[in-house]
């Protein structure tokens, strides 16, 4: 019988423990990775923006006129909103039913930390029902949608590389930051965003910022290219003065108040979901239902109605002209609005509804204190209730300060920053939280392999394992 030298066995062996590892990136290899996976990511966000025009224009715009001729005599064309929401909630409970949920951000947190990826099986689902839900009205973003899309897609990369999964996580964070650089236009905040979103009290995945921002960027520059948005400052504010050390107080105000509107909101979203959770396994007659609650508020205050992006344009051009009360009273509707949208199983995000709800309650405060100037008392409010909501600090200020097009970020932080520490007790996403000792290990065996095969060699092979069932020599 052939003897294998023993030499040569402990080098086959060797090998073959070597092919099993997980595969470590250089730092070059890593970036390329990066800037692949933001160059897809706008890709992706490009096309799902163009279905998504194409669908809304369909519905509300050639649908209404093909149908306003049919409708009687005795239903006001304006009913069409409620039936269209209503209609598109039974579209969505039929994708829900058959597909399967997809998830939401909560658990897309969930999933960051552990098992440090997204799904990818899970996309087809989350690409259909968040496009009706977004087009049936519902007030939510596609933010989150494209985050799971992006992100899987990340995670699916580092899977086909075999890597080890602190750098897959890595790759997923790429996919959720070129997600948001496209849909943002900001691509840094956009990044910081992403690695902000999965903790409570600042980022803490630290490695992959670099990568993100280069996917972040590849991604807003592909999409604007392919879609011909303009760069820089999205909405038009009217220009601030000098700024002034009273205006860092108004932030510090305007950001007590940002936090008690949070807080406010919170406190809605959790009744709705006490309301509907009777309803939670009957998915087709939650989302109708969802559908019809939508409409309805949307009958009454239509500037609910969507997720508040172009919204948010009216509120800074006309928004005056209705007066403190009105402004207050869309904002608690938007409220109730997200609230219903997001429980019923309409997917998407909530970020935009945020901001629309900070502006509003801000621009009321300016025109209830007139010294607090109409910008100064937007932005920050819709810096304030975003923050205390999702927990960014950093991105929301870089971001807001990106979307003005104003210099106000001093004052921005210290809203941003006043309403997170008042709200660090409360939490809508319950999922979010501090990265574990054991990730934090695992990132530094990543990063300094040759130590650790070091310290292993001094220290020796590792003991035996102690069965329950042997006993103490």
């Amino acid at each position: 019988m052939l003897q294998v030298p023993e030499s040569d066995q402990a080098e086959t062996e060797k090998e073959a423990q070597s092919s099993d590892q997980p595969r470590q990136l250089t730092y070059t290899q890593l970036v390329l990775c990066a800037a692949l996976i933001g160059a897809v990511g706008g890709l992706v966000a490009t096309i799902y923006y163009f279905v998504l025009e194409f669908m809304m224009h369909g519905m509300w715009h050639t649908t209404p006129d093909f149908l306003e001729p049919y409708f009687p005599s005795w239903l006001p064309t304006q009913n069409y909103v409620w039936i269209a929401t209503t209609v598109g909630g039974f579209c969505v409970g039929l994708v829900l039913y058959f597909m399967g949920l997809p998830g939401e951000m909560a658990q897309v947190v969930d999933n960051i930390h552990s098992p440090g990826k997204i799904d990818v099986r899970k996309t087809p689902a989350m690409i259909i029902a968040s496009l009706v839900a977004i087009t049936s009205g519902g007030s939510a973003g596609p933010e989150a949608p494209l985050v799971q899309v992006n992100g899987s897609f990340g995670s699916w990369l580092g899977e086909k590389l075999k890597l080890s999964g602190e750098s897959v996580r890595v790759l997923t964070f790429c996919g959720m930051s070129a997600a948001l650089g496209a849909f943002f236009g900001a691509p840094i905040g956009a990044a910081l965003f992403a690695l902000e979103i999965p903790h409570r009290k600042g980022l803490e995945y630290y490695e992959a910022i670099a990568p993100a921002i280069v996917s972040a960027i590849l991604s807003f520059a592909v999409f604007r290219i392919n879609t011909g948005i303009t760069i820089g400052g999205f909405y038009h504010f009217e220009t601030v003065p000098a700024l002034t050390p009273m205006n860092l107080f108004e932030g510090l105000v305007l950001g007590v108040i940002g936090a008690g509107i949070a807080v406010m909101f919170i406190g809605v979203f959790r009744l709705i979901g006490q309301l509907l959770e009777p309803l939670e396994h009957y998915r087709i007659a939650l989302a109708t239902l969802g559908g019809l609650s939508i409409g309805l508020i949307a009958f009454a205050f239509p500037q609910t109605l969507f997720f508040s992006e172009e919204q948010i344009h009216t509120v800074i051009e006309t928004g005056a002209t209705l007066g403190i009360s009105f402004l207050l009273m869309i904002a608690v509707a938007k409220m109730f609005a997200i609230s219903f949208t997001l429980h019923s199983g309409f997917l998407g995000g909530f970020i935009f509804p945020l901001f629309f709800i900070g502006a509003n309650v801000g621009l009321a405060i300016s025109l209830a204190v007139p010294q607090v100037h109409p910008t100064v008392g937007m932005v920050c409010l819709m810096a304030a209730v975003n923050v205390a909501v999702t927990k960014t600090p950093v991105s929301s200020s870089i971001i807001l300060s990106v979307l003005s097009g104003t210099a106000m970020l001093p004052v921005i932080v210290i809203a941003s920053f006043t309403s997170f520490l008042l709200t660090s007790k409360v939490t809508m996403i319950g999922t979010q939280r501090s990265r574990s000792t054991e990730s934090l290990v695992i990132s530094a065996m990543s990063a300094q392999p040759d130590l650790v095969a070091s310290l292993q060699q001094v220290a020796g092979p590792p003991p035996p394992a102690l069965r329950l069932n042997e006993p103490l020599s």
